[in-house]
């Protein structure tokens, strides 16, 4: 169960660091309130998770998580500049975390 929480505290992550877009600087009130709701639900979600996953893998785990779906989300969303460099690094983060999962 564990694990499922941190898929989920992942996929929130990238939830609000793609709301904190839509916030302009917290400017606009539903957007902001959704993202606060957001931040707080992933984190309560990573709490459970590193309950029985040790911190530093759950930790690197939700982060990259977060990174490269809001790097990816980015792109889709926001024509963000694709290139080969930006690719590999998140490949680089992908093998990251699976090196993390397996050790």
């Amino acid at each position: 169960m564990a694990w499922i929480y941190l898929l989920i505290a992942g996929c929130l992550e990238i939830g609000w660091a793609i709301g904190l877009k839509y916030t302009e600087g917290w400017s606009r009130f539903w957007p902001s309130v959704l993202t606060l709701v957001t931040m707080i639900a992933s984190f309560y979600c990573l709490a459970l998770a590193v309950k029985e996953i040790p911190i530093g893998t759950g930790y690197a785990i939700w982060t990259g998580i977060g990174a490269v779906g809001t790097a990816t989300l980015g792109i889709l969303l926001f024509a963000e500049p694709v290139s080969a460099m930006r690719i590999v690094c998140m490949a680089l983060i992908i093998a990251g975390i699976v090196g993390l999962k397996l050790s």
